[in-house]
């Protein structure tokens, strides 16, 4: 599996490509904006895209999905039910795909939005904006932000400290770095 990262200025967010080498196929995780780039690297590339990964429905993640439909025959999964409108897969809970000969898990992670869902493939999970470098995801409620908390510890933290976490917003890192140093999932940050 090979990953490549591409920033969307104008929503300062993440999408990446993810390819697998040995079936030449494709899929791209919240595409907030379809640059040439993008495109050129699928062309370039002679990947088949097989499938868009929403982990949640804000605009800066999702901009670009009526510009890939438009250009590629491909299936979209999320868990809102607006994304998902005809020829698209609303997932539902924790579950697992095989999409381009990769197996994905997905797992349903509420609390930023109510349809927040994180991908891991490998040992890589595709975080949205549930966690980034050294903070959480915005919340609109106390019970919102201990809810996303609590799903953070149980789904994330509970992978291997060396699991690459790639998030939808700022840089890289891995579960172990925020489990020693994201303060907002601290248990003594209200000490």
């Amino acid at each position: 599996m090979k990953v490549y990262f591409y920033f969307n200025l104008s929503g300062f967010s993440n999408c990446y490509l993810v390819v697998n080498e040995n079936t030449k196929e494709a899929l791209i995780v919240d595409p907030g904006k379809v640059t040439g780039e993008l495109i050129d690297q699928i062309e370039t590339g002679s990947y088949k895209l097989r499938a868009i990964l929403v982990t949640h429905s804000h605009e800066s993640h999702i901009r670009g999905l009526r510009t890939l439909k438009k250009i590629y025959d491909v299936e979209v999964y999320a868990a809102d039910v607006e994304t998902t409108q005809t020829g698209k897969t609303l997932l539902k809970s924790d579950g697992e795909l095989n999409i381009a000969g990769l197996k994905i898990q997905h797992m349903s992670l509420p609390g930023h939005t109510a349809d927040s869902m994180i991908y891991k493939i490998g040992q890589a999970i595709f975080t949205g904006d549930t966690i980034s470098a050294g903070r959480i995801g915005s919340t609109g409620s106390r019970y919102s932000e201990q809810t996303l908390k609590d799903q953070i510890k149980t789904k994330i933290f509970s992978q291997p400290d060396n699991t690459v976490l790639l998030p939808g917003h700022g840089p890289l890192t891995t579960v172990g770095c925020e489990k020693l140093y994201n303060l907002e999932c601290s248990e003594e940050e209200n000490s």
